[in-house]
C-alpha cells in the first residue's frame, strides 16, 4: 500500500483547528486537548478544513472514512474492551507526551518523493490496522495495545511483510519523543494519515502500553487476501465484527496499492484516475 495519487488532486496545504478527546490513563475520564491539522501534504486544489467538515459520500472521501474506521473500530474497540495486556509492560518516561507536536512531526514526513509512490500515508495506516487487527475478543489478547510487532516472530508474519519500513520511519519520531509508547505512536500515525489526506476527524485516545516479546500474537490472525468469505468471517468475527462491518472495513484496500513482495498481488484494488491541472 502506498499511493494517494488519485487523492492528490483534491487535498491542499491548509490548517484548521480541531478538538480531540484524550484519556491519559486506560480508564481515566476524558480530557479535551486542542489539536490542529498540520499542513496538508498534497497541494493542488484549495480547500478549507474545519473540525466538522462534511463531504459527499463516495469516491476518495468514502475510502478515507473507511480508513478512519479501521483505526476507530480496530484500535479503539480493542482499547476499551481490553485496556491491559497480561504480559509485562514497558514503563514510559514520566514526561507527558505532546501529542500535537508528535502529530505535526508525523505529518511532516508523510510526503516523500523517494518513497514508493510519494507518500508514507498508506503504509502508516496499514501499520496501525495490522497492530489492531490481531485482537481476539475471547482471549483478550492482541490488538494495538502492546505494539508487539516490534519483535519476532510477529514482525516476520507474512501478513506484516513490508511494514518494517513503516516502523523504522516512525522510529525517528519515537527517538525524538521517547515519552510516547510505540502503541500510541503507531495508532496516531494512522490517524495522521487519514486526516492529512483530507479524511474525517478521527477521535483518538492515548494511553496504550508497550509489551515485551512474550506477548506476541500467533500467526494467522490477520486476513489473507487469497482466502474466501469464510476466512474473512473467521478473522473478523474473532474481533467482534459482523458482516456489514467486514464489508465496510475491507473497502480500505482501495487506499494505496498492493506490492508483490508483500501480499503477492500488484497494483491498486480499484482503478486509479489521474487528473491533470
Amino acid at each position: 500500500m502506498s499511493s494517494f495519487r488519485f487523492v492528490r488532486c483534491f487535498a491542499t496545504r491548509a490548517r484548521a483547528s480541531r478538538t480531540s478527546a484524550f484519556a491519559l490513563g486506560s480508564m481515566t475520564p476524558l480530557s479535551t486537548v486542542s489539536v490542529s491539522f498540520r499542513n496538508r501534504i498534497f497541494p493542488s486544489v484549495s480547500r478549507n478544513y474545519t473540525a466538522q467538515t462534511t463531504e459527499k459520500k463516495g469516491g476518495k472521501t468514502a475510502i478515507l472514512w473507511i480508513g478512519a474506521g479501521l483505526i476507530a473500530a480496530g484500535a479503539g474497540y480493542y482499547y476499551f474492551v481490553n485496556p491491559e495486556l497480561g504480559a509485562k509492560t514497558l514503563v514510559p518516561t514520566n514526561k507527558e507526551p505532546d501529542y500535537q507536536k508528535i502529530y505535526d512531526q508525523i505529518a511532516d514526513v508523510l510526503e516523500d518523493n523517494d518513497w514508493d509512490d510519494g507518500s508514507w500515508g498508506p503504509i502508516f495506516l496499514r501499520l496501525a490496522w495490522h497492530a489492531a487487527g490481531t485482537y481476539d475478543k475471547k482471549t483478550n489478547t492482541g490488538g494495538s495495545n502492546g505494539a508487539t510487532m516490534r519483535f519476532s516472530p510477529e514482525s516476520d508474519h507474512g501478513a506484516n511483510a513490508g511494514l518494517k519500513a513503516a516502523r523504522e520511519k516512525l522510529e525517528i519520531i519515537k527517538k525524538n519523543n521517547p515519552e510516547i509508547t510505540y502503541s500510541d505512536l503507531w495508532s496516531l500515525a494512522g490517524v495522521v494519515a487519514v486526516q492529512e489526506m483530507g479524511g474525517p476527524k478521527v477521535p483518538w485516545i492515548p494511553g496504550r502500553k508497550d509489551s515485551e516479546a512474550a506477548a506476541c500474537t500467533p500467526d494467522g490472525r490477520l486476513p489473507d487476501a487469497a482466502q474466501g468469505s469464510s476466512h474473512l468471517r473467521d478473522i473478523f468475527y474473532r474481533m467482534g465484527f459482523d458482516d456489514r462491518e467486514i464489508v465496510a472495513l475491507a473497502g480500505a484496500h482501495a487506499l494505496g496499492r498492493c506490492h508483490p513482495d508483500r501480499s503477492g498481488f500488484d497494483g491498486p484494488w480499484t482503478p486509479r484516475f489521474e487528473i491533470k491541472v
